[in-house]
C-alpha cells in the first residue's frame, strides 16, 4: 500500500471512484488512513467491510480472510477485472497496465 500511495498521481488518469476495501474495523482503518495522509499528503478513501460482504461479492474472500489485489466494477456493479496479487503495489507498472486495459474496455 505504501508503493501505491507513493505514486497516487498515477491513478489520476482514471475517471472512476477508487477505494481501499478491507475487513478491518473502521477504527483501525482510520489509524492507517491518518498515517498514510500524514506521510503522503492524502489517501484513497477506505471502506470497512468487517463481515466481508462486498469482499465476498467481488470474489476476493479467502476463507476467513481476504485476498490482496484489486477489482474494477462497471457502472452496473459487474466485475470487469479481478486480480489476486499480494505484490500489486511492488508491481505497480503491471498493476496500472491491467487497470488501464480494463478501464479502456468500459
Amino acid at each position: 500500500m505504501v508503493q501505491l500511495h507513493d505514486q497516487l498521481q498515477e491513478l489520476d488518469e482514471f475517471d472512476m471512484n477508487m477505494y481501499i476495501v478491507s475487513n478491518d474495523e473502521p477504527q483501525y482503518q482510520k489509524l492507517l488512513y491518518d498515517e498514510l495522509t500524514k506521510q503522503f499528503g492524502g489517501s484513497l478513501p477506505f471502506i470497512s467491510d468487517p463481515d466481508s460482504t462486498l469482499i465476498d461479492e467481488v470474489g476476493m474472500k479467502n476463507g476467513d480472510t481476504t485476498y490482496r489485489g484489486y477489482v474494477i466494477l462497471d457502472p452496473n456493479g459487474e466485475v470487469v477485472l479481478k486480480k489476486v496479487n499480494d505484490h500489486w503495489g511492488e508491481e505497480l507498472p503491471e498493476t496500472l497496465a491491467d487497470i488501464k486495459e480494463a478501464y479502456e474496455g468500459l
